[in-house]
Order: C-alpha cells, then sequence, then structure tokens
C-alpha cells in the first residue's frame, strides 16, 4: 500500500493511493492518523488494502493536493558514504559499519515544498536517498527482527551545504537547516516493497539526470541499518533513516566544475516503486 497525508481544510488528511487517486482512509473507516497507522499492526494494513480494492467512491487526484509532511517523527538519522562509488567519488574509503549523522525536526518537509537556500551560504548539494520509515520500538535488537520493526520507505533528499559539512570533524553544520530533509510524497509499506530488489533510484535537477543508480547497491542493507542503529538510538514508530545516496553528487566532481544548487532548481528524487518527490529551491 502507498500512504501520503495532505493537507485539507480541517488539517491533515491521510491517504491511500489507488489506482483512480488518492482515497482518505477515513472514507474505508479508519479515523487516524499516519502515527495511528502504523501502530494498528499488519491486520489493520491488510483490512485497508482490501477496503481500498473495493473502493468506487471519489478520489483526489494527486496533481491536485497539497501533501504534508510523510510522519511526525521524533529522530531523523542519516547514514552516510553506503554506496561504495560515492565514497570513492567524494575521496573516502568504504566504511565497515554504518556513519550515522542526524538532521533535527524542522528539516523535514514535503513534496511540492520549497526550500530556502540561505544567501550566506553557497556550496548547495543534492543526495538522493531511499528512507526507512520506522514501524516498532527498535533498541538493542537482533539483527533478525530488525525487518519486523521497519513500517515502510520513502523518498528523501539529503540536503547539504557542503561549505560548511566540512568546517569541523562533525557534519551537522551543513546538513541540519531547515527544509533540508524533503521526504515523500508516499510511503510505501514493506510488503510492497523490497528494497534490496533493483528498485531504480534517481536525482534530478532541473530534469536533468544528475544520479542513476539501484538501491540494491547499498553496502548495508536496511535491515542491517536499523539493527546496528538500535545500539545506540532507541527508534520509534514514525522515526525516518535516510540510507545514503548514490555516486553522482555535486562535491564528487573536479574542482572547476562544480556547479552548487541555487535558487530556482527544482530537485526530484524518484524511486521506482514509490514515488517521485519535487522541491523547488528558493
Amino acid at each position: 500500500m502507498k500512504l501520503c497525508n495532505i493537507s485539507g481544510p480541517k488539517g491533515i488528511i491521510l491517504c491511500a493511493a489507488g489506482e483512480r487517486g488518492l482515497v482518505p482512509l477515513r472514507d474505508l473507516g479508519f479515523e487516524g492518523s499516519m502515527r495511528d497507522l502504523i501502530g494498528a499492526g499488519e491486520e489493520a494494513l491488510e483490512e485497508l488494502t482490501k477496503a481500498l480494492d473495493r473502493w468506487n467512491g471519489e478520489t483526489i487526484a494527486p496533481e491536485q493536493a497539497a501533501f504534508a509532511d510523510v510522519t511526525v517523527p521524533g529522530k531523523i538519522l542519516c547514514v552516510g558514504l553506503n554506496y561504495k562509488k560515492h565514497a570513492q567519488e567524494t575521496g573516502g574509503e568504504p566504511p565497515e559499519r554504518p556513519v550515522y549523522f542526524s538532521k533535527f525536526s524542522d528539516c523535514l518537509c514535503p513534496h511540492g515544498a520549497e526550500v530556502t537556500l540561505p544567501d550566506f551560504h553557497r556550496c548547495y548539494d543534492y543526495e538522493g536517498e531511499l528512507v526507512i520509515v520506522i514501524g516498532k520500538t527498535a533498541w538493542n535488537i537482533d539483527p533478525e527482527k530488525a525487518d519486523d520493526c521497519i513500517f515502510g520507505y520513502t523518498a528523501g533528499n539529503d540536503l547539504s551545504a557542503r561549505d560548511c559539512q566540512f568546517l569541523s570533524g562533525q557534519w551537522l553544520a551543513g546538513k541540519a537547516m531547515p527544509g533540508f530533509a524533503p521526504a515523500g510524497p508516499y510511503i510505501t509499506t514493506k510488503d510492497a516493497f523490497d528494497p534490496e530488489a533493483d528498485n531504480r533510484i534517481v536525482t534530478r535537477v532541473n530534469g536533468k539526470v544528475c544520479q542513476d543508480d539501484r538501491t540494491s547497491g547499498m553496502i548495508f542493507s536496511c535491515r542491517q541499518i536499523v539493527a546496528d542503529a538500535s545500539l545506540f538510538f532507541r527508534l520509534e514508530p514514525g522515526d525516518l533513516i535516510y540510507t545514503g545516496t548514490s555516486a553522482g553528487v555535486i562535491l564528487g566532481k573536479p574542482k572547476g566544475t562544480r556547479e552548487w544548487l541555487k535558487p530556482g532548481d527544482v530537485t526530484e528524487v524518484e524511486i521506482e516503486g514509490i514515488g517521485i518527490l519535487a522541491n523547488r529551491l528558493v
């Protein structure tokens, strides 16, 4: 099932994506939020899937919807250097275990939102990524149980200010500006998406392909990331984990040829089986 939040006249509306458009889950008998649905369990999802298949009422056209944040996460965790070619293009070695950094809650923004690039920095870069949506509390879990703690997956863009990222040994300064974690438009539940399959993940800027890879190319799988991260961070339902980006970022290009992101650019991250996340930079 593909799920999303959209903005309505009376607040956020949780929807499922059907063949004819978006269907509010309240029309299918579910009155809760995305977090409520995450906590409702697999049986609730199965019943909603059946109800969606039977639905013949009105739908909302995705192009007419104002998408909202996919979840309200307590944590936005990120993994760096999780594709071998990306590690090489940026001058690093593939890590022996996942490398973590974080973003703040005000970094999250939805599909279709504008992202402001502060004019007091300059080296802005894209990083198209698969994002894990946590479904159950994960705290020091066995790797065999990691999949049980995953609700689904979405598309993300780990926007980065490179001139800030490397001011010190920590990356946070270049990663956590407001709006620098676009995610969406949909969450595809784990029963409908296999991250270890050859799902194509593409990043475009103004329609031009800049990154083109497969989610199967990650060094550390989603299961490995969740299990390892749970040793250090208590992951809770609705939390997000950006799983790393592939080769093709601006930072990986030779000096003198780098054309950093600028106001007016439109970034797109498309993941096969999830959808297209698009944001305009201002």
